[in-house]
């Protein structure tokens, strides 16, 4: 199982959280002027990079806050684990 880093908690087993999708995504500033297209877009179509990759994280079953992770998609390793108010960081 692996380990995954909560900024507040620290180490706890991966079943302890959930996945909550790519990590800054901004919301659309007039949602309802999007066209059921552009909608679609923003709702459904994420990146899909092969390699480090940002994501938002929930520790659901602990403190129950967000956070984001950036993700090696290759090989699942976390390379940086930051709280939603700190800025993403710069992988190498």
């Amino acid at each position: 199982m692996q380990l995954i880093p909560c900024p507040w908690c620290g180490p706890r087993e991966e079943a302890e959280f959930h996945y909550g999708g790519q990590a800054h995504v901004a919301y659309p500033a007039d949602p309802a002027a999007l066209s059921d297209e552009d909608w679609a877009k923003f709702v459904f179509f994420r990146e899909n990079p092969s390699g480090p990759f940002a994501e938002r994280w929930s520790h659901s079953a602990g403190c129950r806050r967000w956070f984001n992770a950036v993700r090696d998609t290759r090989t699942h390793d976390l390379l940086a684990v930051y709280r939603l108010d700190e800025p993403r960081p710069v992988i190498p």
